[in-house]
């Protein structure tokens, strides 16, 4: 403790980083930032946007730079988006917002991410699958796994599912983002000897629609496999990103 206090003191870390290494959190207007949930799970702490004003967003996005050097907010929209660019204005810090997934990752030039020797492949039915697999992506990716993308492969024209076999097999864990009556993950998993995640995706319509459907039909799915919820592209790509990381520390060995 006495370290921490002297760095203060001397000018070398800020109240907020003393803070952060005293109590694995920071504290803000906003809320709270759990500087310490990566070295504690391995996973990384996000901001969610969702339910918060462009203003909370962007403080508790400067409190997560100033403390660990990154920053990762999901869900995020364009109002968000800038108003985090604005509050790290004085910050060296490199934002990178994706407006179609709606996440944002803020770094400082320091800042080195995990990297892993484990690949997790994103694969989508469709177009329609993009955000919550974009979302799943960007947090494989943090975690420090490579990410392979695998696009509009869904059972409409099993061919193009048959087509991906090859690529499929090579990753280490796949997930499998689906809407409407949600089949491709089934039918991935019986083809590959790799863990498999099914994302259900709230697209369709009428009887089981909003992802209704595709959820039921991966948690009755005859070949084995794991389910997140509608849309929780983080849980998925957390998931995988600790597989990955478990992979990668056997490889090591």
């Amino acid at each position: 403790m006495r370290d921490v206090l002297d760095a203060v003191a001397a000018g070398e870390l800020t109240p907020a980083e003393a803070e952060a290494k005293l109590s694995g959190y920071a504290t803000s207007g906003a809320g709270r930032f759990d500087a310490a949930r990566e070295s504690r799970s391995g996973v990384p702490e996000a901001i969610l946007g969702d339910g918060k004003t462009p203003g909370e967003v962007s403080e508790l996005a400067a409190t997560a730079v100033e403390t660990i050097g990154r920053a990762i907010v999901t869900r995020i929209d364009a109002a968000g988006a800038a108003a985090v660019s604005d509050a790290l204005g004085e910050t060296p810090a490199t934002v990178r917002w994706d407006g179609r997934a709606n996440w944002l990752v803020a770094t400082v030039p320091a800042f080195e991410r995990p990297d892993l020797d484990a690949a997790v492949g994103i694969v989508t039915a469709g177009t329609s699958d993009a955000v919550p697999a974009g979302e799943a992506a960007l947090i494989a990716r943090e975690m420090g796994a490579t990410v392979d993308r695998i696009d509009d492969v869904g059972v409409a024209s099993l061919a193009r599912t048959v087509d991906a076999v090859s690529r499929l097999r090579e990753r280490d864990v796949l997930i499998v983002a689906a809407g409407r009556e949600g089949a491709l993950p089934t039918v991935v998993a019986g083809l590959v000897d790799t863990p498999v995640i099914a994302l259900p995706v709230s697209t369709g319509y009428g009887h089981g629609g909003a992802g209704e459907a595709a959820l039921s039909g991966m948690l009755q799915s005859c070949t084995a496999l794991s389910v997140v919820n509608i849309d929780a592209g983080f849980t998925a790509g957390t998931q995988a990103g600790l597989i990955a990381r478990q992979i990668a520390a056997a490889r090591d060995r």
